[in-house]
């Protein structure tokens, strides 16, 4: 349930719906198993837990849903193993070495034959839209994996406008002032972990891990490195991981928080999940809007 990356997005139109219209809405691209010959599928997939049937979440202003990926796993060496003898038999037949075509033909031809013995990889992705913010969080690092929830939710929705929230080219700039200690999100303290990498053609990188980053060791790289990555923490609550392609990375609650819940117990686990899915965003409010404060200023 507690996220542990971040792709953000501001939503330009409100999704609007009770539970009854919105199940309907998401009912519709269910997630499914691959069948024999299918490399991958993708669809909704209930987001508190396995053992509840819905495919959304609403409390208060917020919406959970989920994307089921399902992809079938065959590693290149396999194929290439296969192939290797295939391409071989079909030149001595020709006479001729192959093209790049006929042999990609085989190689597409070998895939689909291959596929129904290879084994299968799901993973799930979370996404909790805020009505209240006109937020969406979605709980990967990838850019390519947020879009697919996004384009999943927008075949549902039928429309669903959305932008990054985060402005790379601000971020940039912040990160540099965020490093030496200046201009720092309020609340907000430098962690010990930091990437910096040279502009030029040949991309000299450093990172730093479990250090003191208000070092000379460290600011000294400053003078001719850009700042890739940033730990940034806000005391008692959480720790996140800043990067330039304005993803959120290993995001981490502070246990004292993540424990508040504890004494509800396990036993109405609808009840449970709720409470942690409030909690998490009420500490997720409490860090953004102070961090997207300090890249309007």
């Amino acid at each position: 349930m507690w996220f542990k990356n971040l792709r953000l997005y501001k939503v330009n139109e409100a999704v609007s719906g009770d539970q009854e219209q919105l199940e309907r809405q998401l009912a519709e691209f269910k997630f499914s198993p691959c069948m024999a010959q299918e490399a991958m599928k993708i669809g909704f997939t209930s987001p508190l837990h396995p053992s509840f049937k819905s495919f959304c979440h609403l409390t208060s202003d917020l919406m959970l849903v989920a994307v089921k990926r399902q992809e079938k796993v065959l590693p290149g060496a396999v194929v290439q193993e296969e192939l290797e003898p295939k391409i071989a038999a079909a030149e001595q037949e020709k006479g001729r070495p192959l093209s790049r075509k006929e042999k990609q033909a085989l190689k597409e031809e070998l895939v689909q034959a291959l596929l129904p013995r290879a084994f299968s990889r799901s993973s799930v992705t979370r996404a909790l839209y805020d009505r209240e913010q006109q937020w969406l969080l979605v709980d990967t690092s990838s850019s390519s994996k947020a879009e697919e929830v996004l384009a999943l939710m927008r075949k549902a929705f039928g429309s669903l406008p959305a932008l990054p929230l985060l402005d790379n080219h601000k971020l940039n700039q912040q990160l540099h002032f965020w490093l030496q200690g200046k201009e720092l999100p309020a609340g907000f303290e430098l962690g010990h972990e930091a990437e910096l990498k040279a502009p030029d053609e040949e991309g000299a990188k450093v990172r730093f891990s479990n250090h003191v980053l208000s070092t000379t060791e460290v600011q000294s790289h400053l003078e001719d490195k850009l700042v890739t990555r940033l730990a940034l923490e806000l005391p008692e609550q959480l720790s996140l991981l800043v990067c330039e392609d304005s993803s959120i990375k290993r995001l981490k609650f502070h246990d004292v928080v993540c424990q508040q819940n504890d004494e509800m117990g396990w036993d109405d686990l609808a009840a449970r999940l709720d409470a942690d899915l409030l909690l998490m965003h009420q500490l997720l409010r409490a860090a953004l809007q102070p961090l997207l404060q300090n890249l309007e200023q």
